[in-house]
């Protein structure tokens, strides 16, 4: 894997061509591609996680709900499929800071972009002491 960091007008460029080779082949059409941005805009990524945890703040009955049982909780508000399925959500306390690590390290194997800009890397934990943060 490269660590070359590319620059917007190149990962534009990429994405035109892949884009175009897509539809020419006819593996996608124009709306296909348009749906997925979509996605990936509004639907998926960490503005979901963002929005459940100002809910728990903000709602004590949803934080309960959350804690007990968070896929059913994310679920009830809307949140479900892949970024949902599954979820664990855990408090902090006096004696356990818990971490939110970066997955994408762990899913492509690598340093994911944020990463690649600041030069840290270091293994994903669940849970990690405030003495020592969690970076990915």
């Amino acid at each position: 894997m490269s660590e070359h960091v590319r620059s917007q007008e190149e990962i534009a460029a990429r994405v035109k061509a892949l884009e175009s080779i897509l539809i020419e082949k006819g593996v996608m059409t124009t709306a296909a591609v348009d749906r997925l941005v979509e996605i990936y805009e509004n639907e998926v990524g960490p503005q979901l996680g963002a929005k459940v945890v100002a809910r728990a703040w903000t709602d004590p009955v949803f934080k309960q709900r959350l804690l007990a049982d968070a896929t059913k909780a994310c679920a009830d508000f809307g949140i479900g499929g892949l970024q949902g399925e599954g979820m664990v959500v855990v408090e902090n306390s006096a004696d356990v800071h818990n971490a939110i690590v970066c997955t994408l390290c762990s899913v492509t194997h690598g340093r994911c972009s944020a990463c690649r800009r600041t030069g840290t890397r270091s293994r994903p934990t669940a849970r990690a002491s405030s003495a020592s943060p969690a970076r990915c």
